[in-house]
């Protein structure tokens, strides 16, 4: 029996690059009147959407950051697998998204919760501080979020994906400090279910402290999308009012 592929059940579970790098461009183009070129995926994991937007267009340009070598490696793989003259456009850094620098940006995305992980204050100000300073004027950095009463406890769900089924479980949430321990699971069809195949140690930020941390960075303005029930965001002055719910933050330079 081979080994999990946990990347790759993580990518079909809770990813869909070529879709979203779509919509982001969208966005910004709402947001700005022009598309973006140079797109920086901070926290970036195996680096999907990077590969997704140097594949979306000929003019596109991709930057990505995170710490850990082992998701590296493995879209590095994936990323040898293009053509040269769309790997050339892909940039992969082993870096601390805490640490000022690198190439300005048009478009700067920090998905799957990532910048959860930053539970101090005065350390989630920082990597918005920074982020401001790699994009260009007019430049936007978007960000994921979660909430609503049903994370407020412990809960777990699972999604049936026919060749593997995928398990989203929160253990539990301190209401002092919104600090949350969550995992994914997976059990691949015919086999065992495999426990803690992600683990997560995460403060569960509200938007409102999100935007404010964001203004205080120098942000101009910032405006929320949220998810409705097939995945799409937009902006519904309803939106926020179910038991738990998905948004996107967009903070314009």
């Amino acid at each position: 029996m081979p080994l999990l592929d946990k990347y790759d059940l993580y990518g079909r579970a809770a990813q869909s690059p070529e879709r979203d790098v779509l919509f982001y461009r969208e966005l910004v183009r709402e947001l700005k009147g022009r598309p973006p070129k140079r797109l920086r995926e901070d926290f970036c994991g195996a680096f999907a959407l990077c590969r997704a937007w140097a594949r979306l267009a000929p003019g596109n340009r991709a930057f990505g950051l995170d710490l850990d070598p082992e998701p590296l490696a493995y879209g590095r793989r994936f990323l040898a697998a293009l053509p040269a003259h769309t790997r050339a456009r892909v940039k992969i850094d082993r870096r601390d998204v805490l640490a000022p620098g690198g190439p300005p940006c048009d478009l700067i995305l920090a998905m799957n919760f990532s910048y959860f992980a930053l539970k101090e204050r005065a350390r989630l100000k920082r990597y918005f501080v920074n982020a401001r300073k790699s994009l260009r004027p007019g430049g936007v950095l978007v960000v994921d979020a979660f909430g609503g009463p049903g994370v407020h406890r412990p809960n777990s769900e699972k999604t049936d994906h026919g060749e593997f089924t995928y398990y989203w479980q929160q253990y539990d949430f301190d209401p002092l400090t919104h600090f949350a321990r969550c995992a994914m699971h997976f059990k691949p069809k015919g086999r065992r279910k495999v426990k803690d195949v992600f683990t997560y140690d995460w403060r569960l930020w509200t938007i409102a402290e999100t935007r404010e941390l964001m203004a205080e960075a120098g942000f101009r303005k910032s405006s929320v999308y949220w998810q409705d029930d097939d995945g799409r965001f937009a902006r519904d002055p309803r939106g926020g009012r179910e038991e738990v719910w998905v948004a996107l933050i967009a903070a314009e330079r």
